[in-house]
C-alpha cells in the first residue's frame, strides 16, 4: 500500500464478524441541484490476526477539523449491525447504540445491472453496494452518458445472491 498520510484507527472483529467503514463528505453546495448531496467512500485498512481475533487499522487520509463522519458496518451471520462515529482529532467517538437506517437488500434470481447511480465532479458515489458474505464491494463500471453528459456508474449483480445496498440521503 502506498504511504497514506493522516489519522488511523484500530478495532478488533470477533470471530464472525466482519467489520467496514465508510467516511460520508458534503457535496460542495453549488453542485446539490446537480448532484447527490452525500456520497460514501470505503476507508482504506490493514489487518492482522490477534489469537483469534482479527484486528483492523484503518485510515482517514484527510483529518477535519470538526470531525469527519462515519459508518460502520459489521457484517455477521445474516445480518448487518450498523453504527455512526465520527473521527475527532486522535479519537473515534461511536454511537452507544446502533442507529436505524433503512437498507435493502438486494437479491435476483436472473443475472442483472442494478440501478443507474451518477457521480460528483470529484468521482465520487452516493450508494454503495456491498457483497455481505466477504464484504467486498462490488465495483461499478463507469460509463459517459452523452445525452446528459455525466459520468454514471451501473453494478452487475450475479443470480442467486444477496447483496447489502446503502446510500446516505438528507432526511
Amino acid at each position: 500500500m502506498d504511504a497514506i498520510q493522516g489519522k488511523h484507527f484500530s478495532i478488533t472483529d470477533p470471530e464472525g464478524i466482519k467489520t467496514v467503514i465508510y467516511e460520508v463528505y458534503k457535496t460542495k453546495k453549488e453542485y446539490w441541484d446537480e448532484y447527490p448531496k452525500y456520497t460514501v467512500e470505503r476507508l482504506e485498512h490493514t489487518e492482522e490476526i490477534v489469537g483469534k481475533y482479527n484486528k483492523k487499522t484503518f485510515y482517514v487520509e484527510d483529518p477535519q477539523k470538526n470531525g469527519n463522519q462515519l459508518i460502520i458496518l459489521s457484517f455477521g451471520q445474516d445480518k448487518v449491525i450498523i453504527n455512526n462515529g465520527i473521527l475527532l482529532g486522535d479519537e473515534v467517538k461511536i454511537t452507544k447504540t446502533p442507529t436505524s437506517f433503512k437498507f435493502d437488500t438486494i437479491y435476483s434470481e436472473e443475472p442483472m445491472e442494478y440501478k443507474e447511480f451518477q457521480y460528483t465532479p470529484n468521482l465520487k458515489r452516493p450508494i454503495s453496494i456491498i457483497d455481505p458474505e466477504t464484504t467486498e464491494e462490488v465495483k461499478p463500471v463507469l460509463y459517459f452518458d452523452e445525452k446528459t453528459n455525466e459520468v454514471k456508474g451501473k453494478c452487475k449483480l450475479k443470480p442467486y445472491k444477496s447483496y447489502f445496498a446503502f446510500e446516505i440521503r438528507e432526511k
